[in-house]
């Protein structure tokens, strides 16, 4: 059971450099509900605290192996669940703010510190004493609480899992294996981020911005303004790049901002292509080893679809149902361009702006008629009041806690009794210190130790359009669902209840994680939602009617072809990963390989997707992209219910509180969904919410 051990520990707050300043990474945290002290802190004080982290897990992992008493539950598995409290803590901090605000120094700590982590993992899972204990507790225990019960059988399979009952030769391949994947991970991060700082591409002649919207050419003003350049800048950070191609009628410019997006790390300086080959190499060798034909076989076993086969009948299955309609959204696009003077085929770089015109068009609805009733302000009070109304929620801001960078903020959330449920931050624009995408994460988790309860310090990471000198913050349609999901994922972990981090929050299966985030978003559509807060900065005058009702009505627009494409990231990742030998050959050619069944636009030679898909070789998706559309057809059954009952319901979000968010991991996913919706879901489900059929 190897996480970055939480426990209870009396670390010292000792001085761990050359000046008698304390380290304040280790210390006792005097801020509000112990916040990270993100003012104190220096960059400096990360790696000694790491040092000092590490040696105290290992000092209460000698406690437990020294204890002379017969192994227990209490003396073996809740020490264990415990353990490395200091380590957890410092950790917390450093990976996701390496994440959310990184530098050169910082990326070079993580690779160093990474590889301790590593080794002081496999120590504690590779222990033949310890995994005695586990298995003797295992083997022969008295009835124990359900949670407590999981607790144990979790840390069992996680102890045989990470190669617990190997033989001693076998241990240590185990261990170069895991070492070198840990640091190839990090490297693939590294190099994604490196790559989209690198391009970007500068336009001087005014007639080429003057058809964009004020706001995009506005915003691109103030990005060559931040590489010191006059004119208008193009990044591939996404509040650059999208808009650009959506508004945009120059094709070579697309083409080649396209192209430079779509192979960033694919050769050159940042190159992901070895790192990509070797990653699945390593996973399968590691798959091996445990006894595993590939990857998929030994991550799925942990997951709600539990074997590779009923993955991939799952996306066939959505595959062949919607396939066609994709097919149908690609034509109706290249038609209408067609008609509108364009020759040849739509290629990718062309869909953006043909499917917004034609929308546009066919619904009187586009991003730019939207966005004055979506500025940030009030699209986050909407989201906070939607908390309110189905789960109490209130939030706070707290200006008193400490933020780790200038755009952030600070919230104290509280339930309508006034109980203290967490801190929130938010941090929403994009830097140059920022990866890429959305994500929701935690400082601390949720526990109850000795009586005494934790509460839990949960981060929002996003990338949205930044304000100008003239204009707010304006969130297109996309930008408005993307909040609404990672704060459904925000929802998991405040809402969080129980004794052991391990089980509270998001900390569930893959493939269940995202069903609060995506069922979030089907808020964004309803009107009685949209009512209560949207209204154009300007005026004060609220959503029209008529406009809100487009919007309802393109709720599908191409929903098939994206629907269709999200497969297509699912099949890929399961090809890496059902590899039974290694793959030496074009990574480029793998993907197109890979993706063919689901290809729906004209294939452009030279870009890979499997380069710069974070989620699967850098982040906890491996075998596990397919969630996404798993967790749809979980969240089209759940908001079934919403809609029959009232999108404000209270029994039927108190319901979902209760039965899913609170529960966390405490239970099997698909026995918290029964018990919260009365049936198990069928695909169909989703089908019949994208409107395909009909």
């Amino acid at each position: 059971m190897i996480k970055n051990n939480p426990c209870a520990t009396d670390s010292t707050a000792a001085s761990l450099s050359e000046t008698d300043r304390p380290n304040p990474l280790v210390g006792t945290w005097d801020t509000p509900h112990e916040t990270p002290p993100f003012d104190k802190i220096r960059l400096e004080d990360y790696e000694p605290a790491f040092d000092v982290a590490i040696e105290e897990s290992r000092r209460e992992i000698d406690a437990i192996l020294n204890c002379k008493e017969e192994p227990t539950f209490e003396n073996t598995i809740e020490k264990l669940e415990r353990n490395g409290s200091l380590l957890d803590r410092i950790s917390g901090l450093f990976f996701n703010l390496l994440e959310a605000d990184t530098s050169d120094e910082m990326q070079q700590i993580a690779e160093r510190v990474q590889e301790k982590l590593v080794k002081l993992e496999n120590d504690i899972s590779l222990d033949e004493r310890l995994f005695d204990r586990v298995r003797r507790v295992h083997e022969n225990h008295p009835a124990l609480e359900p949670d407590a019960e999981k607790l144990l059988e979790d840390c069992y399979r996680g102890f045989t899992r990470s190669g617990a009952a190997l033989p001693d030769k076998e241990k240590e391949l185990y261990r170069e294996y895991s070492k070198e994947l840990s640091a190839l991970t990090l490297k693939f991060g590294q190099n994604i981020l490196a790559a989209t700082n690198a391009y970007t591409l500068n336009i001087t002649d005014e007639r080429v911005v003057a058809e964009l919207p004020e706001s995009v050419r506005e915003s691109m003003a103030e990005d060559a303004r931040a590489h010191h350049r006059t004119g208008w800048t193009v990044t591939l950070h996404a509040p650059s790049f999208v808009p650009f191609m959506r508004y945009s009628s120059h094709r070579i410019l697309k083409e080649q901002i396209w192209r430079a997006y779509n192979s960033r790390a694919l050769g050159g300086a940042y190159d992901n292509t070895k790192i990509v080959r070797r990653i699945a190499e390593l996973r399968l060798k590691v798959a091996n080893l445990l006894g595993y034909k590939c990857y998929a076989d030994y991550v799925l076993e942990h997951r709600m679809a539990e074997k590779t086969d009923t993955v991939n009948h799952f996306l066939e299955e959505l595959l062949t149902t919607t396939k066609d309609y994709a097919d149908r959204d690609y034509r109706t696009i290249a038609d209408y361009a067609r008609a509108h003077g364009l020759a040849g085929e739509v290629m990718p770089w062309d869909f953006a702006y043909y499917s917004e015109k034609y929308k546009d068009e066919k619904y009187a609805l586009n991003d730019q008629l939207l966005k004055p009733y979506f500025e940030l302000e009030h699209v986050k009070r909407g989201v906070f009041l939607l908390a309110h109304k189905l789960y109490g929620l209130n939030f706070t801001p707290a200006p008193s806690i400490p933020v780790y960078h200038p755009d952030v903020t600070a919230y104290e959330v509280t339930d309508e009794n006034g109980r203290f449920m967490a801190v929130l931050y938010l941090d929403f624009f994009p830097r140059a210190s920022k990866r890429g995408g959305a994500w929701m994460t935690e400082f601390r988790g949720t526990r109850i130790e000795h009586g005494k309860e934790t509460r839990p310090l949960v981060s929002l990471v996003m990338n949205f359009t930044k304000p100008t000198e003239t204009t707010p913050s304006l969130l297109t349609y996309d930008e408005v669902e993307t909040f609404l999901h990672e704060f459904g994922h925000s929802l998991h972990g405040m809402l969080g209840e129980g004794r052991y981090e391990l089980q509270t929050g998001t900390n569930v299966y893959r493939d269940f994680v995202e069903l609060p985030s995506q069922l979030m978003e089907n808020w964004a559509t309803e009107k009685e939602f949209l009512d209560l807060w949207a209204e154009d900065y300007r005026t004060g005058e609220k959503i029209p009617s008529e406009l809100i009702e487009a919007l309802v009505r393109a709720k599908n627009y191409l929903s098939a072809y994206y629907h269709v494409r999200q497969l297509s990231f699912g099949m890929l990742d399961m090809a890496w990963h059902t590899l039974t030998t290694p793959y030496a050959g074009s990574v480029e050619e793998f993907d197109r390989r890979a993706m063919a069944p689901t290809q729906v636009l004209p294939v452009a030679g030279g870009t890979s997707m499997s380069v710069g898909f974070s989620h699967i070789f850098a982040g906890g998706y491996a075998a596990g992209y397919y969630g996404y559309k798993w967790a749809e057809v979980l969240e089209a059954d759940a908001f079934a219910l919403f809609r029959e009952k009232g999108i404000f319901n209270r029994e039927v979000a108190d319901r979902f509180r209760r039965e899913l968010l609170s529960k966390g991991g405490t239970a099997h996913p698909m026995t918290l969904y029964v018990n919260f919706r009365g049936h198990k879901p069928e695909t169909r489900a989703l089908i019949e919410k994208m409107g395909l059929g009909k």
